[in-house]
């Protein structure tokens, strides 16, 4: 769906349009937006009190994924695995092309694969192919068989990572991360990553702006940086750098860089405002790059000259929540940084 829709006209809607919107954002499992509009929202089956004071309580995106989500947590341990094992495997090679008639393992691997594809719901589809999943050298896609076969035996359900913003080498390290958990922490582990899956999904179905707030970004120094010059790009999403993030080797291609805007930092080392906020904040990833250089040249008491041990510092990071407030300092001297997650 390529419509996103305000979040009060989403609560208006009668129960299979509502479905339609977003009875996908779990996978193959339209059963836990559909129980959550039972109990809050159906006119049908509900005292209008009730449904009136839903919707005045659902006022953002969070709020309404924080009532959904609980329908997973208190649909027991069935209904939970059963939705563990709706997800597809992770770095399928989803191909079109014939599966290969030579019987060596390579191709009983892509036959595989390719029969397999055929039951990714469009969402898991597009998700693994952002990651790069798709791009497998033969090499790492006989590793990930080998791990993951061994992970299904364990846990008896495919491994489970929100990959939309991850890379092949991401979704990897985590595999191996986790194979040696109990199953106890996995199940809750996997539980985790299929509630981040379903919000991200539901992000890119609800128009979420209009109860967004700004999001502030700045520089600190020991003293306020005053007057250093910053820009804030977004990482392309849909550029060919992001959707084949893999080279003819093998090796990560760049992903493009968009540059929302430039900024100067206020007396007070901050921008005066936030440097994103309304329709302008969107899920995904960006990068922010701090001409340190050029400050520590005019405002260090050794005016550094020549080459700057430290010139532009980049700071790559993801922002997944509209609801809440992101800062992101930076710490710096002439030759050394630091950051952190501000609120």
């Amino acid at each position: 769906m390529d419509d996103k829709i305000k979040l009060n006209l989403l609560l208006s809607l009668p129960p299979a349009d509502f479905l339609v919107h977003i009875g996908g954002i779990y996978e193959k499992s339209p059963w836990v937006v559909e129980r959550f509009y039972n109990d809050n929202l159906s006119p049908s089956l509900l005292d209008p009190n009730v449904v009136a004071a839903t919707k005045d309580r659902i006022s953002n995106v969070k709020i309404l994924f924080d009532e959904i989500k609980r329908y997973v947590k208190d649909g027991g341990r069935e209904r939970q695995l059963e939705l563990l094992r709706s997800h597809p495997d992770l770095c399928l090679k989803l191909t079109t092309d014939p599966v290969p008639s030579k019987k060596d393992d390579k191709s009983a691997d892509d036959a595989r694969d390719n029969r397999s594809s055929t039951d990714i719901t469009r969402e898991s589809r597009q998700e693994q192919g952002r990651a790069g999943l798709s791009t497998l050298t033969p090499e790492e896609r006989t590793k990930f068989h080998e791990l993951n076969n061994g992970y299904k035996a364990k846990f008896q359900f495919p491994f489970i990572l929100a990959v939309r913003n991850a890379s092949k080498y991401t979704v990897l390290s985590a595999l191996e991360g986790r194979a040696g958990s109990s199953v106890e922490e996995e199940i809750a582990c996997a539980l985790s990553q299929v509630d981040k899956i379903a919000w991200m999904r539901l992000l890119t179905r609800v128009d979420y702006a209009e109860g967004s707030e700004g999001h502030d970004f700045g520089h600190r120094e020991g003293t306020p940086a005053s007057g250093m010059r910053i820009e804030l790009y977004r990482l392309n999403e849909d550029g060919p750098e992001y959707n084949n993030n893999n080279n003819k080797n093998g090796a990560s291609a760049p992903r493009q860089r968009i540059l929302i805007g430039s900024f100067v930092t206020n007396s007070d080392g901050r921008l005066g405002g936030p440097a994103l906020s309304g329709t302008d904040f969107r899920e995904g990833q960006y990068e922010w790059a701090f001409y340190v250089g050029d400050y520590f040249a005019r405002h260090s008491s050794s005016r550094i000259s020549g080459t700057p041990f430290l010139d532009v510092v980049p700071l790559r990071f993801g922002l997944d929540d509209p609801t809440e407030h992101y800062h992101v300092p930076l710490l710096a001297s002439p030759w050394s940084y630091s950051t952190y997650r501000g609120s």
